[in-house]
């Protein structure tokens, strides 16, 4: 599949850096990217999207790659920028795929898009912090713990955990590793340009995943299929256990001794779920 990016002009004058792969007559899946990511389309996947039809389309989020900053965006925010990057393709009706926090993001456009959104895919994805019930950071690895407990203290404190902190590698498990030696080694392509002008992008996104999300996961009505790894170190499988309880058309699939990277794993078969009776995919 060939890569089709560009620079989309917001009305505040910012710069909105997209990609798509084009195709008249696919399924257009709008990809929302992790933490830290780029938003250039999953590669791994695109054997599979081939094979059933499927366009991507994607962005990197404000703070990321080539798109610009904007402070205090909040994960709502990715149901407008959903928008205009459709309305610029002349897209109607899409699907939208996430990982990690980018499933959050995939679910506001689920939630605040309902007329476009057809159906989602959330991988390895995180539940609301004011989810009521979930204990929120019970299972996360020590350092992912203390990153997004300082987002939670704010902006500031945030700020200087990052001057701080350091890559643990023992956040993944030894599938994940297994994955990113392998057929997701991809990710090294996404992430150090996500970080090349520094933290910015990873703050923002922090600090949005622990403020009011803008949206309930009840108002996420399209069909969701919830991927998730029982081992995942990062997010736990509770915050998918959490969001199949809440979101009224949530299918949690769960994977067994799989981690927050090794879940993808099964992201081809998520793709077909877009083609079935529950995750219709007529654009």
């Amino acid at each position: 599949m060939e890569v089709a990016e560009f620079d989309l002009r917001l009305d505040d004058g910012r710069a909105l850096h997209v990609y798509d792969t084009g195709g008249d007559g696919r399924l257009p899946v709008l990809w929302h990217h992790g933490t830290p990511n780029i938003g250039a389309p999953p590669v791994p996947l695109f054997p599979a999207a081939e094979r059933l039809g499927i366009r991507w389309v994607s962005y990197d989020r404000p703070g990321y790659g080539g798109s610009s900053p904007r402070q205090d965006r909040g994960v709502a925010t990715a149901a407008t920028y959903a928008a205009v990057v459709a309305d610029a393709l002349g897209i109607g009706r899409f699907a939208v795929m996430g990982h990690s926090g980018g499933g959050t993001h995939a679910l506001a456009c689920a939630a605040l898009l309902p007329d476009r959104v057809l159906s989602v895919v959330s991988a390895a994805g995180i539940a609301p912090f004011d989810a009521e019930g979930l204990d929120w950071f019970a299972g996360m690895h020590p350092s992912v713990a203390a990153s997004l407990r300082a987002a939670a203290e704010g902006r500031a404190a945030k700020e200087r955990h990052e001057t701080l902190s350091t890559y643990d590698p023992e956040i993944f498990t030894p599938a994940d590793h297994a994955a990113l030696s392998g057929g997701w080694s991809w990710f090294d392509e996404i992430v150090p340009p996500a970080v090349a002008s520094g933290p910015g992008g990873l703050i923002e996104d922090d600090l949005a995943y622990v403020a009011p999300w803008g949206f309930t996961a009840a108002q996420v009505t399209p069909p969701v299929l919830l991927l998730h790894g029982t081992e995942d170190r990062v997010i736990p499988s509770s915050h998918a256990g959490w969001l199949a309880r809440h979101c009224p058309s949530a299918e949690p699939r769960l994977s067994p001794g799989a981690g927050h990277i090794s879940v993808l794993d099964t992201a081809p078969a998520a793709l077909e779920w877009f083609f079935s009776p529950s995750g219709p995919g007529t654009a």
